[in-house]
């Protein structure tokens, strides 16, 4: 039947684990194609080799490029039907060349495959396909990086605030971006402090560094105002701070986004008021940007224009999913 939702299924080779979030292709669940493919490291874009490229194969593109994913892997299916035909194989790939150039993406593995008989997916399939020297699915999969963090300096937003008696105080959170050792200097956003950190501690033991993904309590080497909501960062590496950002969204409530509405914006562990105007919107059927003024409807995604009552800390989400990412909540 036809995904609606997003289906999540796991599988493991000798060599790996992978998650695979097989996302609804039609236009009216474009949300769902976004949720999926904002925690994805690689894209598979399923062609049938019969029809080749659809309106579908350009949405999920544009969708996966928006959502920061690099590596595109182009799985053209039911190759049997059309006799192994190299030509067809050639032309698709070429058009979808095109198309992901377009978007930025130069990562693309174009595959060949018979899903039925299993060819290129997990055997290889000289013996139908002798003129394709590349390699299966799956060994594409196990050789595909995972997206890293540390492209950024230092970033550690802070969830808690670890005061369990009066000699001790620690900020908490798990690292989002680079990485900290014992004598770094740090500042804390927004408000500009300047601290160095004495020691990291996990929940067994002291540690002589920290990296993205580790969860910490930080020491520092004075008294500094820190709260839940603040961002702890490198001092020679600091995120944008400012009471206006642009931004592009998805939007995913059937009510859409409406300008001048006031939401609550949550990026990490920090929540502020904010007025959103939507000035653009994404045409997926020509992948084009078209001015917009008014709401950016459900499934629509669209450029706006964030304006804060009080600073905000961003990264650009190219450079960090984590830091770079944020949802709006309408009150």
């Amino acid at each position: 039947g036809i995904t609606i939702d997003v289906a999540y299924r796991y599988f493991a080779t000798d060599k790996r684990a992978f998650i695979v979030a097989d996302t609804p292709g039609h236009e009216q669940y474009t949300r769902n194609m976004a949720t999926g493919a904002s925690t994805a490291d690689l894209a598979v874009l399923l062609v049938d080799a019969r029809t080749g490229l659809l309106e579908q194969t350009r949405r999920h593109a544009t969708i996966a490029s928006l959502m920061g994913i690099k590596q595109f892997v182009l799985a053209v299916n039911k190759f049997d039907l059309v006799g192994y035909d190299r030509a067809r194989f050639e032309q698709i790939t070429h058009e979808f060349r095109e198309l992901a150039l377009s978007l930025g993406v130069r990562q693309i593995t174009a595959i060949p495959m018979s899903a039925l008989k299993g060819e290129n997916v997990v055997y290889d399939g000289k013996a139908s396909m002798p003129w394709y020297e590349g390699q299966t699915l799956v060994e594409v999969l196990e050789l595909a990086t995972v997206r890293s963090a540390q492209t950024v300096g230092f970033r550690l937003p802070v969830q808690r605030v670890s005061r369990p008696g009066e000699s001790f105080r620690g900020y908490q959170g798990t690292v989002a971006g680079g990485s900290v050792k014992p004598g770094d200097s740090v500042v804390i956003l927004p408000s500009g402090m300047v601290a160095n950190v004495t020691k990291i501690i996990t929940f067994d033991l002291v540690r002589n560094a920290a990296v993205a993904g580790d969860a910490i309590t930080l020491v520092l080497d004075r008294q500094v105002d820190v709260s839940r909501g603040d961002m702890i960062v490198s001092i020679d590496s600091q995120p944008q701070v400012g009471l206006d950002f642009d931004a592009q969204i998805v939007a995913l409530q059937s009510e859409g986004i409406q300008p001048g509405r006031r939401y609550w914006l949550k990026s990490g562990s920090r929540r502020q008021r904010v007025v959103a105007n939507p000035y653009s919107q994404l045409d997926l059927q020509t992948g084009s940007w078209n001015q917009r003024t008014g709401v950016l409807p459900m499934n629509g995604i669209g450029k706006v224009h964030l304006s804060f009552d009080e600073n905000a800390v961003f990264d650009a989400y190219e450079q960090n999913r984590t830091t770079g990412a944020f949802i709006l909540i309408d009150p």
